[in-house]
């Protein structure tokens, strides 16, 4: 889940319990039939759309909404991510690559002049009509980081025709600016700039950064937000008059079932070649292996845990689960993101204070069994995580970051000991208060014990398993904790609720998607965009600036927050995709590690 931010966050859709989302490389169809057939798709168990408005904030930021939903009908400035790759593609981006100079303080964007399906161009205007936005009320937008690139960093900006023209404070790197600002970008049609079903407003044509532009875009900005809360409005003329991309959507309920059509005004690469496509929408894994079973849904996923045969090898399939091995082959990958559940270092919580020492964090993770919950869990649909960089990170990104806290329950243990806690009834309590090297540490009064809270999204079998082993683990040390589930939607709320929890997990950690360079601002910083936790290092944001204002590798930045634990790794479960074996593609099918759904490249 972008959570995915985008993660997005996203942010992703829980990969224990997803279905992996196909981007597909295919040729462009040419003189092809009319389109034919109905492709079926499985959303995840409770993570079902419930959000269109591109400008989106942090409680809506997940793949369910984005890279399956919104990106259907509104394409981006530059699109990420095709088939196994999650670079930039410009084919698909409906502008043409971006132009560095100044010193890299200048970017020009060039738009190729695309229609939405009013007809309108898909121009400069478009674009200003999101930066606008962003520069008037950038914390409304969960890709903002506070002073970090886009707004932040921008001198001035201006549209005309086809081009638009950034210019920047200072030298930026032009690498990370493309791949975490340029591509949040979503040009917006003059439709939607209005205050009222009646009343239009000029936030897409103010000039940049003036005070009345900033006034016409919140008010434009409140009355989009209030319709995007209600979801029968999402099938009209409205929403529906934006739309770039090769679907537009014709059907959508309350329960987040959506069925999309192709759009004829679409002017990209590659046109849609089925009829419709429809997203069904379920509370759990088991109802959603029911219809497999049945044979109604096309693009699915099942649970590790009903796998009888495990995976040979990390982002390798296995033999498929028997009931469904005649009708569907069965997929998985490596996605780009990691696996993470949220600490609470936020004051307003009762039990910060025992979250803020780095030796209860190190003894709360070196107790997780991650190649244990791997193999016995997830059959071997997964990765170890033990720093913010996703499985696979190429070398030129980083160097690799070794594992600091292998898993040792004898080990977690003495971490707590050692620091002046003793059992006592089975939950570890302050019995040497202080702030020595032997003490349990500031604002830890005697007789404070090791007791929290955590939530997690309901609906995954495996999910549950792997929490239910970690806080089994965990009363082995002497840390207990009261357990709770929410459905996927509400667990994003809640792991920004400030006082509900010392640990949260919405299933499946963060994706890097709209921001797709892993670097740290959006997580770690006091300002970023989706630090649920509220963490502040002084140390990792100066090594996460080296990253982004400069040009150094990840390497430093992702050892130091292995080290000093911002939030608790957890084994990312990588989804088991089944797509059923009439589903066609010219290439073959490859999970997309952004998780893009791309049902335009398929076909029956």
């Amino acid at each position: 889940m972008q959570f995915g931010r985008k993660l997005r966050l996203a942010m992703t859709i829980g990969a224990v319990a997803s279905s992996l989302s196909l981007g597909l490389i295919a040729p462009t169809i040419s003189g092809a039939a009319a389109p034919s057939g109905t492709i079926t798709f499985a959303e995840g168990p409770g993570a079902n759309p419930n959000y269109i408005f591109p400008y989106v904030g942090c409680q809506f930021f997940s793949v369910d909404n984005l890279n399956q939903f919104q990106e259907l009908m509104f394409r981006p400035v530059y699109w990420f991510g095709l088939a196994g790759s999650s670079a930039v593609q410009y084919k698909l981006s409906t502008a043409n690559a971006p132009v560095f100079s100044n010193g890299n303080k200048t970017i020009t964007i060039n738009m190729k002049g695309w229609k939405f399906a009013d007809g309108q161009t898909v121009d400069a205007e478009a674009v200003m009509f999101f930066l606008n936005m962003y520069k008037a009320d950038p914390t409304s937008y969960c890709g903002y980081n506070g002073g970090f690139g886009i707004p932040d960093q921008v001198k001035s900006a201006s549209g005309k025709g086809n081009k638009v023209t950034i210019n920047f404070t200072t030298s930026v790197n032009p690498g990370w600016i493309l791949y975490n600002y340029l591509s949040e970008l979503t040009p917006m049609p003059n439709a939607w700039d209005r205050t009222s079903a009646t009343q239009t407003s000029n936030c897409a044509s103010g000039a940049y950064g003036a005070a009345s532009t900033t006034v016409a875009c919140k008010n434009v900005e409140a009355y989009l937000d209030g319709q995007s809360s209600k979801t029968s409005t999402y099938t009209d003329k409205m929403w529906q008059s934006g739309v770039d991309g090769p679907w537009k959507l014709t059907a959508f309920d309350s329960l987040g079932n959506a069925t999309f059509q192709p759009n004829s005004h679409y002017n990209g690469p590659q046109k849609a070649q089925v009829k419709f496509v429809k997203e069904v929408a379920y509370t759990s894994t088991t109802a959603e292996e029911n219809d497999l079973q049945a044979g109604k849904i096309d693009l699915g996923f099942v649970d590790p845990t009903i796998l009888t045969s495990p995976a040979p090898s990390p982002g390798k399939a296995g033999p498929n689960w028997g009931q469904l091995a005649s009708r569907y082959n069965i997929i998985t990958g490596s996605e780009w993101d990691f696996n993470y559940a949220p600490f609470n270092f936020s004051s307003a919580d009762p039990k910060s204070a025992a979250i803020a020492q780095l030796y209860i964090r190190q003894a709360l993770q070196t107790a997780v069994d991650q190649t244990g919950i791997i193999t016995n869990v997830d059959k071997g649909y997964g990765f170890p995580i033990y720093s913010p960089l996703p499985p696979n990170t190429p070398s030129t990104i980083s160097g690799a970051v070794p594992n600091p806290y292998p898993f040792s329950l004898s080990a977690a243990k003495a971490l707590l000991t050692s620091h002046g806690w003793t059992e006592e009834g089975g939950v570890m309590t302050c019995t040497s208060p202080g702030t020595g090297a032997t003490d349990c540490g500031a604002n830890i009064a005697s007789g404070y014990t090791l007791n929290f809270k955590i939530i997690w999204a309901s609906g995954s079998p495996a999910l549950d398993d792997t929490f239910n082993a970690e806080v089994a683990d965990w009363a082995q040390i002497g840390i207990t904790f009261q357990t709770s589930e929410d459905t996927f939607n509400n667990v994003i709320s809640d792991c920004s609720g400030g006082a509900g929890y010392e640990v949260c997990s919405w299933g499946g950690g963060w994706i890097y998607a709209p921001d797709y360079y892993p670097s740290g601002e959006t997580l770690f910083t006091p300002t970023g965009g989706f630090n649920v936790g509220s963490y502040s290092d002084p140390a990792m944001t100066t090594l996460i600036n080296g990253t982004t204002f400069g040009t150094a590798k990840l390497t430093a930045y992702a050892t130091y927050a292995a080290k000093q634990l911002p939030v608790l790794y957890q084994p990312q479960a990588v989804g088991a995709g089944e797509i059923i074996k009439t589903l066609k593609s010219s290439i073959g099918f490859t999970p997309n590690p952004l998780e893009n759904f791309m049902p335009e490249y398929l076909h029956f």
